[in-house]
């Protein structure tokens, strides 16, 4: 199996403060003082099923595939099928009990989702466990344009519409004296339900002012979509003018352009550091072993050289309410991707995860049944 590598993002190991007001206080707020796991081994108890299925997001399909090979590296003759479908289907597969656990770039929504869910796990909770960190790139293709700066507040009348030229004075105004051509904006969007698209639309509200609403669906009524994160990579890069939201890994692949960001303390490139001095910011809402993050400090920080648009996918397990052989396989394969199987995810443009944020995860597991 082959894992992808970016030699860029081995610096993302830095982001050392990674979530550690969830770990380590009462109040959820960042401190310093943990160190980022880098392969990490835990005991694993293997055993069970030899085969589990899961789907999702398409945003953690290379980190997975790392998690995979440890596994089996751990636990010979087992194996992982994961469908990176979108985080959509991975949450209504999971509440549907076809699949053993999904992924998704969004926590389940309180409601619907959340009710769905604790029915397929017999009546127990499902617990949201973030698992992959990672930044989300504003990649465009512009014949002549290099280097571009964005705002939120200009990202999002782009993605809405409102702004239509890349020429446009609101462009203009954040790029100094570069050479803008009076081209059309070709906006490429997730069409089907994704996490990426949430957090993107979230992001966008929270620093942007976007109106149009979040969720999994794209709503800013403009452009043409495209399934999954290889989908609008790949159109992007085929298509002058072209612009997209889509995690680092992929728009690497892709060889695309990538945005700055400017949320009010200059033009910030997406860095392994830029992106570990936002995560820094991170904290957590959910209650227990329901990890569930609040990224709204992320996405509104102003902090110097911080890059602010990220997201988490969580692994989105039964608390409780699996078969005896199902609940020993998933423990298994959590406990190797919380541990060994984090080695290489910074070469596959990840974030791996800090000790202390390591211990909340496999506490986690370990309570699962």
């Amino acid at each position: 199996m082959k894992i992808q590598r970016h030699g860029a993002v081995l610096g993302l190991v830095t982001a050392s403060a990674l979530l550690l007001g969830a770990c380590g206080s009462d109040n959820n707020t960042a401190a310093g003082g943990s160190t980022p796991t880098s392969g990490a081994s835990a005991p694993v108890e293997c055993g069970g099923k030899t085969n589990l299925n899961a789907e999702g997001s398409s945003a953690q399909k290379n980190a997975v595939d790392a998690f995979v090979q440890a596994y089996q590296a751990a636990c010979p003759g087992v194996n992982v099928a994961y469908n990176p479908s979108g985080s959509g289907a991975g949450v209504k597969n999971f509440n549907a009990g076809q699949v053993d656990f999904g992924g998704s770039d969004s926590a389940l929504k309180e409601g619907a989702e959340t009710e769905a869910a604790a029915k397929r796990c017999q009546t127990n909770p499902a617990w949201n466990l973030p698992m992959v960190f990672g930044p989300v790139a504003i990649g465009f293709k512009v014949s002549g344009v290099d280097s571009l700066v964005l705002d939120a507040k200009t990202t999002a009348a782009i993605f809405s519409g409102a702004v239509k030229k890349w020429n446009d004075p609101a462009i203009k105004a954040l790029n100094g004296s570069a050479s803008l051509p009076d081209k059309d904006i070709a906006v490429i969007y997730r069409s089907d339900e994704s996490g990426t698209t949430d957090n993107f639309q979230k992001y966008l509200k929270v620093a942007g002012g976007w109106t149009k609403g979040d969720g999994k669906q794209f709503k800013g009524g403009v452009g043409e979509g495209k399934e999954k994160s290889a989908g609008v990579a790949q159109a992007v890069g085929s298509i002058d003018g072209a612009i997209t939201y889509v995690e680092w890994s992929f728009a690497q692949d892709n060889k695309l352009s990538i945005a700055k960001i400017d949320a009010g303390a200059g033009a910030v490139e997406l860095t392994a550091e830029s992106a570990g001095k936002a995560i820094d910011e991170a904290k957590v809402k959910g209650q227990g072993n329901d990890l569930v993050l609040d990224l709204d400090s992320i996405y509104g920080t102003k902090a110097a050289g911080a890059y602010p648009l990220l997201l988490a996918t969580y692994e989105i397990v039964c608390s409780k309410g699996y078969d005896a052989d199902t609940a020993k396989a998933v423990k298994a394969f959590l406990t190797v991707a919380a541990t060994t199987g984090q080695a290489q995810l910074a070469e596959a443009g990840y974030v791996p995860l800090p000790k202390a944020f390591q211990d909340k995860i496999l506490t986690a597991v370990k309570a699962i049944a």
